[in-house]
């Protein structure tokens, strides 16, 4: 009964590692800075479409079943999988065109009015190769009301560690 306990405990320690490393290979490597930093360029989104972790917690927990937003990861796989914003779909990496064509065909069965949270949390926010992509297309998709999680350091350290409700899994 003690290998299920450390295979637990193992990947539960890679989960951690690749939340401390990936932040820093993002700000280093070239091949995964596809999209332009906040720092970069202006922010294709205005401060009144962005929601912190604690408002957007707060809402969560305020809604009833029917008035959750539809809430959009738009990250790394094995991140989704470690954990997630319970409901929060997954439709591949927002800065690799197979992602963006997922959540194009995800988001053409949503009425444009629909209320959309995108978040991903790979790396410090103003370094996010997933987020300004996954927003664009959404806009050029004519949705009103999009809004991004604001996760300025990663999902670990701004969701996670402050106990915020989470989901393993596909």
């Amino acid at each position: 009964m003690r290998l299920p306990r450390t295979i637990r405990a193992l990947s539960a320690l890679l989960l951690l590692s690749l939340f401390a490393v990936l932040p820093i290979a993002v700000t280093f490597s070239p091949s995964l800075q596809g999209a332009p930093s906040q720092e970069d360029a202006a922010a294709p989104w205005s401060s009144a479409q962005t929601v912190s972790a604690s408002d957007f917690a707060s809402e969560l927990a305020a809604a009833k079943t029917g008035n959750r937003p539809a809430i959009v990861f738009v990250g790394f796989r094995i991140l989704y999988e470690g954990g997630h914003i319970p409901g929060a779909t997954y439709h591949g990496t927002a800065s690799a065109k197979i992602g963006l064509a997922s959540l194009r065909n995800w988001a053409a069965t949503l009425p444009k009015d629909a209320n959309v949270v995108i978040y991903c949390g790979c790396c410090p926010f103003k370094h996010c190769p997933n987020i300004r992509p996954a927003f664009k297309l959404l806009h050029e998709m004519g949705f009103a009301h999009i809004r991004v999680l604001d996760l300025p350091t990663s999902f670990a350290a701004d969701w996670v560690e402050k106990d915020y409700p989470i989901q393993k899994g596909l």
